[in-house]
């Protein structure tokens, strides 16, 4: 039962934060700094949220078969490869550094 009690919780914690944000003034929402804050946000996010899912295992710092991987997406992504080869290029590769046993 408790559980259910979490789930209408965060349902409706969700469903605050999206009014919340509904109810933000449009005169807000159209400062440059906003805008900039908007944009910029989220790509930093997902830089963090990659950076610490790559190179962290319980709190230490590791550098493993999943730095490859990214390594080689990110060289896909500086010669503008589609989106799908950057994906493929960091999987077989990573794949290969643990076949190869070079990297854990």
């Amino acid at each position: 039962m408790s559980v259910w009690i979490a789930v209408g919780v965060t349902a409706l914690g969700c469903y605050a934060a999206k009014l919340l944000g509904l109810s933000v003034p449009q005169g807000v929402l159209e400062h440059p700094f906003v805008k900039r804050l908007v944009t910029l946000l989220p790509v930093a996010l997902l830089a963090a949220l990659t950076a610490q899912q790559t190179f962290s295992d319980g709190g230490a710092l590791v550098l493993d078969a999943k730095a490859a991987g990214l390594g080689a997406a990110a060289l896909a992504l500086l010669l503008r490869a589609p989106f799908l080869l950057v994906i493929a290029a960091a999987v077989l590769v990573t794949a290969a550094v643990r076949a190869l046993g070079w990297a854990p």
